[in-house]
């Protein structure tokens, strides 16, 4: 015979949806280099582009004047995106909060301001139609994730910063070494600065 299940048996929970996240190693580079690299790969996108509206407004009610850059549309964008990287599942309200800063109230004290919620929510929008965040849930939070398209991109422009960072490094090594260690190549030049390094201690 059949068994039955009761309606007294509990539900087989529902498998959780699984949400895209950038590894700590492509949020540990320095941000300000990571989201001019970032808006470089967007400004190819053709779903992401600057409303008209965008000349003259104002990115907050705690900013005094709009944007001076031209290309602010795409590093709001890449900051936006690496936000959602960084903390997704995420919605309008919470990326507010984070793009938010303090009102100057004249005499008054200062108190916190967020940021447009019109200009986050079209940046989501056209980020997602770009195919580079999506709806998701997490437990109980439910809002916007990367996808693999978007890590993709983010992680390819982390190791570019990580590599440019350790050229300069190792430049540095070369000129702290000394100027016969102009002549030699990076690996060689980091050899020679820690050379320099144990000489000196000796």
């Amino acid at each position: 015979m059949t068994e039955h299940k009761t309606a007294a048996e509990p539900k087989e929970p529902k498998q959780a949806q699984k949400v895209a996240h950038a590894s700590i190693g492509a949020l540990s580079v320095d941000p300000n280099q990571l989201i001019e690299l970032v808006a470089k790969e967007l400004q190819g996108i053709p779903e992401i582009k600057p409303p008209a509206w965008s000349v003259f407004v104002k990115t907050g009610a705690y900013k005094e004047r709009p944007p001076v850059r031209k290309d602010w549309w795409h590093i709001r964008a890449a900051a936006v995106l690496r936000t959602v990287a960084r903390i997704g599942p995420v919605g309008t309200s919470k990326l507010r909060t984070r793009f938010g800063g303090k009102h100057s109230r004249g005499h008054k004290s200062e108190r916190f301001a967020p940021g447009s919620g019109s200009i986050i929510r079209k940046i989501l929008q056209q980020l997602e139609k770009a195919g580079l965040i999506k709806q998701a849930a997490k437990g109980v939070h439910k809002g916007r994730v990367i996808t693999k398209k978007s890590l993709t991109m983010i992680e390819t422009a982390a190791q570019k910063v990580a590599k440019d960072y350790n050229r300069v490094t190792a430049r540095a090594a070369v000129v702290k070494a000394g100027p016969d260690a102009h002549s030699l190549d990076i690996q060689q030049a980091s050899q020679a600065a820690t050379a320099a390094k144990e000489h000196a201690k000796a």
